[in-house]
């Protein structure tokens, strides 16, 4: 198999699952599950954040299923079960997120519009919301609508500004640092931190079968960002949030949020969203970074925000 069981994560029913290759060779783990009453939904594609895994997302797998909708996923390059390029596996380290287009055009064209029923409708979270949105304009004539669960636009709660951390990650990169962690970075999952005080998501019981998946399988697991990877994210981050950027995302998109997100920048989130015709905003209060992965109170105000958005739901 190349997903993976676990008695507190078991797979859903009808999973298809294997490889495929980005443009420049990458190999990319793929999944999708068309159940026959699909036919009549579409498909939602579901796009992780930094660090996640295709195993992770087996709950809003189900979720989806049970809405009547075929679901497709994949794992980023460099994390999860997808090819690592460097000798340390656990950096997930790309020198651009131009990298990360190869791979969302390699799972559209091999995966969605080849073997899953249309419409498309993507749901992407963190660091998967911003490759999306930096890719809209390709992506207009594929997918229907965008959900973007807490994008990543711009810096959260780190101890240092925005405009710092671009600074230093460019000269680090630029003399020859780019693959090293970040300063105080781990080579460990986040997920392996104790449950107290992390910054994901207030429901123990989703934070803790996580930790057990990553002790299980450790090999899906990866550690703090480079230098590189910051840098370039931060880049993308700034192209995105540019001032006419907003207003050329034709794709009608909802963004869920949190007004306590320590990870990302909601404030950052809002002032793209009121810059953009074609984007609605929905914050949910008290919540962590994971929507997805979050107490049901919380959980319950995204599905609900998704339902009113998403045609047939």
């Amino acid at each position: 198999m190349s997903v993976f069981d676990h008695p507190e994560n078991s797979i859903p029913d009808g999973v298809v699952a294997g490889f495929i290759e980005a443009e420049d060779g990458r190999r990319l783990r793929v999944a999708r599950w068309v159940p026959p009453h699909a036919r009549d939904r579409g498909t939602v594609c579901i796009f992780q954040g930094r660090a996640e895994f295709i195993e992770k997302y087996f709950e809003t797998v189900r979720d989806l299923i049970a809405r009547g909708y075929a679901v497709a996923t994949f794992d980023w390059r460099g994390q999860g079960g997808s090819e690592r390029p460097f000798s340390n596996p656990k950096r997930g380290h790309v020198d651009d997120f131009g990298e990360f287009a190869l791979d969302l055009d390699a799972f559209m064209t091999q995966v969605v519009l080849s073997s899953c029923p249309p419409p498309y409708y993507a749901l992407a979270h963190s660091t998967g919301g911003l490759v999306l949105l930096q890719n809209s304009m390709a992506m207009r004539t594929r997918f229907r609508r965008y959900v973007l669960a807490a994008p990543f636009l711009g810096l959260g709660q780190w101890g240092v500004s925005e405009g710092t951390a671009r600074a230093l990650t460019t000269t680090f990169a630029r003399i020859g640092l780019g693959r090293l962690f970040v300063p105080r970075g781990k080579p460990h999952s986040i997920h392996l931190e104790p449950f107290e005080g992390n910054r994901l998501t207030g429901d123990e019981r989703r934070y803790m079968r996580n930790r057990h998946l990553i002790e299980t399988l450790p090999d899906l697991s990866i550690g703090a960002p480079t230098i590189g990877w910051l840098r370039a994210a931060l880049k993308a981050a700034a192209q995105v949030t540019a001032a006419d950027f907003a207003e050329r995302v034709r794709i009608p998109t909802l963004i869920v949020a949190s007004t306590t997100d320590r990870v990302v920048s909601t404030r950052a989130t809002e002032h793209f969203a009121m810059s953009s015709k074609n984007c609605f905003l929905v914050l949910i209060s008290g919540a962590e970074h994971e929507l997805l992965q979050e107490r049901e109170a919380f959980r319950e105000q995204f599905w609900a925000a998704f339902d009113a958005f998403v045609p047939g739901s």
